[in-house]
């Protein structure tokens, strides 16, 4: 198979998880010609899971391998938010109302469509999208400290993103871009249109961003509100101080000795950071999952 960027994407525990055992699976559905970002809800009883059902498919079907998105994070009013790229060959229907591609949704716990979606009474758009113009969502965190959301995505050759994330606003994807295509060849002339949000923080050259983590434990004192994002590129851990607006008011560059592609980090309840990393192009194994802790 071609589809090289598909798998299991994301597992999510239901806000009541220790109440209800649901949880949430998005993966890559289909195959070469016919593939789709999907949701699966089910039942774990600590063995196995239980009365699976698919709650949501992206739309339309695409016929490429790339660009799946697939992080999901929950809402403090019960509702998920679900990244969905843009499929990479099928760019500009990331500014196109009436495909999920290159979109944020939102539903309920249930995968049916909450009412007050920004686009639920525009007749041509899905009443599922939240927001537009995405190239591919590797990243995507509700930070409790300020309310807000946040989300990283990979640029084409540069212009990787860090986005606050607001119901209904366009993210400008292709038509504004700091990145350039991989032929060398301008995307757009454009970095900024009226109307389209400015990205928090830029990446030229690319990072590649994958996993995106809020830093809200008491193990590492004087990172407390920071915000960590892994790099597939340059095999590195990034941590990113923040002001209370969004913007990034340094970056630190951790983990860089490991020398494996990071492909997700989190915060255990335990308030250490956890970081899974990926096996090396060509092997069959040897990712592994890290526990960082502070030195001394």
């Amino acid at each position: 198979s071609k589809l090289h960027q598909a798998g299991l994407f994301d597992v999510v525990l239901h806000p009541k998880f220790a109440e209800n055992n649901i949880l949430y699976l998005t993966y890559a559905s289909g195959n070469d010609g016919a593939n789709a970002t999907r949701v699966m809800r089910a039942r774990f009883d600590g063995k196995a899971l239980l009365d699976a059902k698919v709650i949501f498919e992206a739309r339309p079907l695409k016929d490429t391998a790339n660009h799946f998105g697939g992080r999901m994070a929950f809402l403090p009013d019960g509702t998920f938010l679900l990244t969905v790229g843009e499929g990479f060959e099928y760019r500009e229907k990331a500014q196109d109302l009436s495909t999920d591609l290159g979109k944020i949704i939102r539903l309920n716990d249930d995968g049916s469509v909450p009412k007050d979606n920004p686009f639920v009474a525009k007749k041509s758009a899905l009443p599922e999208i939240y927001s537009l113009g995405h190239r591919n969502e590797q990243g995507l965190i509700y930070d409790a400290i300020n309310s807000r959301v946040l989300e990283t995505e990979h640029g084409p050759q540069g212009g990787d993103e860090l986005n606050v994330i607001e119901p209904g606003r366009n993210y400008g994807w292709p038509v504004i871009t700091y990145g350039m295509d991989y032929t060398g060849a301008y995307v757009t002339p454009y970095t900024a249109w009226p109307g389209m949000e400015q990205p928090r923080v830029q990446w030229t050259p690319s990072i590649a961003p994958s996993g995106l983590a809020l830093y809200t434990g008491d193990k590492f004192a004087n990172w407390k509100g920071d915000l960590f994002v892994g790099s597939l590129k340059f095999m590195q851990l990034r941590r990113l101080d923040l002001d209370e607006s969004g913007r990034v008011q340094g970056q630190e560059i951790l983990m860089s000795e490991t020398k494996q592609r990071i492909r997700d980090v989190r915060v255990g309840p335990d308030g250490f950071l956890y970081v899974a990393t990926d096996h090396e192009p060509g092997e069959p194994s040897g990712g592994r999952v890290l526990r960082l802790k502070p030195a001394g």
